[in-house]
């Protein structure tokens, strides 16, 4: 859905593209403490888009239209900054166009929201590769270490209130919750290196090195054909070459790494159709979005920023098929009793 939103400024393609992103978060979040993520980011897309329209307001200039809302007192600027104006008249063209501008990105970071309230880390990090399990590990430590916090931050709260303590000061309250987060992350890496957790078997060194540089570039492929898509800052073909190139390395470096590291996978995550039907939904909105934008298909891109913006049909199909995870992803699992007790209990 990011990518989709990355193809257009159509204002009623992004309403829709929001609109459909938080009805799949709203009927397939958990009761998980990050499943409420999708929230901050709405928040942050309003500051995104106050910010731009505050910026263009104020470094506005004539050229970008002629249709005057009002004059903002003007701040004489030195000769070594000619061509830049802070202040002076705001065009509707101008907030307009900031406006959308401002609204595709606050669309994006929500996309990328919604994927942090809906995937659970814990789930990620039982499907990492073989090969990164140090990463695994320090991902555990933090994903550990946040709640904690928060958990022991309650906890002493509450005991300062039972002892009469009303006013908390930032010594006494920091350090014993610090400490108390950071030990029992450290107990948690402990007890996983205890039970043989990223055991590792002999290997070659020059295998070491050629996995670690495949990893390297691999991510690197990735990075730039993923920015490539969203950006559109490169020709398609090319942008998905290097997606392509850097996948197959990754692939192919975590195939090779694994093999030095011997571990039992507990209940691995099944992968069946309706993960498989979620992956595609999401493929589908993105290739009808970019399909529409290499033919040229009119309502992508506004004519100007006061026209009455057009409904595409490719395209709003494209993303109404972003709808099928809120129908077809696994069912939510609901937590046993013991987990529901100290969920209540932390909170």
């Amino acid at each position: 859905m990011a990518v989709a939103a990355s193809r257009t400024r159509n204002p009623v393609l992004l309403v829709l593209i929001l609109a459909v992103t938080g009805f799949v978060v709203s009927a397939r979040r958990s009761d998980a403490p990050w499943a409420h993520s999708f929230t901050a980011f709405l928040k942050l897309g309003l500051l995104v888009i106050g910010v731009r329209v505050v910026l263009q307001a104020l470094l506005s200039t004539r050229s970008q239209g002629n249709t005057i809302l009002f004059t903002l007192p003007q701040i004489p600027l030195p000769d070594w900054a000619a061509g830049v104006k802070l202040g002076g008249d705001v065009t509707a063209e101008a907030l307009i166009t900031a406006l959308y501008d401002g609204g595709q990105l606050a669309v994006m970071l929500c996309c990328v929201g919604a994927a942090n309230a809906l995937a659970s880390p814990r789930r990620l990090l039982k499907s990492l590769p073989g090969a990164l399990y140090e990463m695994g590990v320090a991902c555990v430590v933090a994903l550990t270490f946040a709640p904690q916090l928060v958990t022991d931050g309650r906890r002493i709260r509450a005991a300062r209130r039972l002892r009469g303590r009303t006013r908390a000061s930032f010594r006494t309250t920091a350090m014993p919750v610090l400490e108390g987060a950071l030990d029992r992350s450290v107990e948690l890496a402990a007890a996983m290196d205890s039970r043989g957790y990223g055991r590792t078997a002999q290997a070659p060194r020059a295998q070491r090195r050629l996995t670690a540089a495949c990893v390297l570039l691999g991510l690197l492929g990735i990075l730039l054909g993923v920015y490539a898509l969203l950006t559109d800052s490169m020709a398609f073909p090319f942008a998905a070459g290097a997606l392509a190139i850097g996948v197959l390395l990754a692939v192919g470096a975590m195939a090779v790494g694994r093999q030095r590291v011997s571990r039992t996978r507990y209940r691995p995550d099944p992968w069946a159709l309706p993960e498989w039907l979620v992956v595609g939904a999401g493929v589908v909105a993105a290739g009808a979005m970019v399909t529409a934008a290499v033919r040229g298909v009119n309502g992508l891109l506004l004519a100007g920023p006061l026209v009455v913006p057009p409904v595409p049909v490719l395209p709003m199909i494209g993303v109404l098929v972003g709808l099928v995870p809120a129908l077809v992803a696994p069912p939510l699992k609901k937590p046993t009793l013991k987990q529901a007790e100290l969920r209540k209990a932390a909170a």
